[in-house]
C-alpha cells in the first residue's frame, strides 16, 4: 500500500513539474506572433506606446539588462551610431530595461543616445515577450560630467531583440544577442 502511494505521488509530482514547465514557456513569443501592445514611460518619464509606433517602419524593440555598463553602452551607441548617419532608417529603435526613467536620462546624456529608452521597472514587458528577468533592487554608480550618480533598477532583463513589423507581427527574434553584432543582425534581417 505504501508503495502503491509513494508511485502515485512521484507521478502526480511528475505530471505537475511537466505542466507547469510548459506554462512558464508559454509566455515565450517567437516569430509569427502578434507584438504585445505595451507602453512604458521612456527617459523623459513621458509615456512611449507600440501602437503609436506602428505603421510607417519597422519597430526594433531590444531589451538590454542594465544602463551605463559595457556591453549595453556599446549596443546602444551602436544604434545611435546607424541612426545618426542614416537621414531615414527602416526602423524605428527603442531600448527597455529595469532602470528608472532618471537613470535612463542618465545613460542618454552620457551617450547622447538619439533614440527612446523604456523603464520596465517590475520586468513586466520583458515578460509579456518572453524574456528572462531577475527581479532585485539593484544600484551601480557612475561618474557623469565630473558628477557621481546612481543608477536604480528593480529588474534585470536578458538581452533580447525583436523586430515588429508595420502591423504588429513579431517578424525576427533573437535571443542569444551579442551586443557587439545586434545592429548588423538586424539590419541584414531588414534589407534582406
Amino acid at each position: 500500500m505504501i508503495l502503491k502511494k509513494l508511485v502515485f505521488c512521484t507521478l502526480i509530482l511528475g505530471i505537475g513539474s511537466l505542466f507547469s514547465t510548459s506554462i512558464m514557456n508559454a509566455g515565450e513569443l517567437n516569430v509569427g506572433d502578434k507584438a504585445p501592445a505595451f507602453s512604458a514611460k521612456n527617459q523623459d518619464g513621458k509615456a512611449w506606446n507600440l501602437k503609436k509606433n506602428l505603421g510607417d517602419k519597422y519597430v526594433v524593440v531590444y531589451f538590454y539588462p542594465a544602463a551605463m555598463t559595457g556591453g549595453c553602452t556599446k549596443q546602444a551607441c551602436s544604434y545611435r551610431d546607424f541612426m545618426q548617419s542614416n537621414a531615414d532608417p527602416d526602423f524605428v529603435v527603442v531600448g527597455v530595461s529595469g532602470d528608472t526613467p532618471e537613470g535612463l536620462k542618465h545613460f542618454q546624456q552620457a551617450n547622447n543616445l538619439n533614440f527612446p529608452l523604456l523603464s520596465d521597472p517590475d520586468g513586466s514587458i520583458a515578460k509579456a515577450f518572453g524574456v528572462p528577468v531577475t527581479e532585485g533592487a539593484k544600484s551601480i554608480q557612475r561618474e557623469i560630467d565630473g558628477k557621481e550618480v546612481t543608477l536604480n533598477r528593480t529588474a534585470t532583463a536578458k538581452r533580447w531583440t525583436f523586430v515588429i513589423d508595420k502591423k504588429g507581427k513579431i517578424v525576427y527574434k533573437d535571443d542569444a544577442v551579442k551586443a557587439t553584432e545586434d545592429l548588423q543582425n538586424v539590419i541584414a534581417f531588414i534589407k534582406g
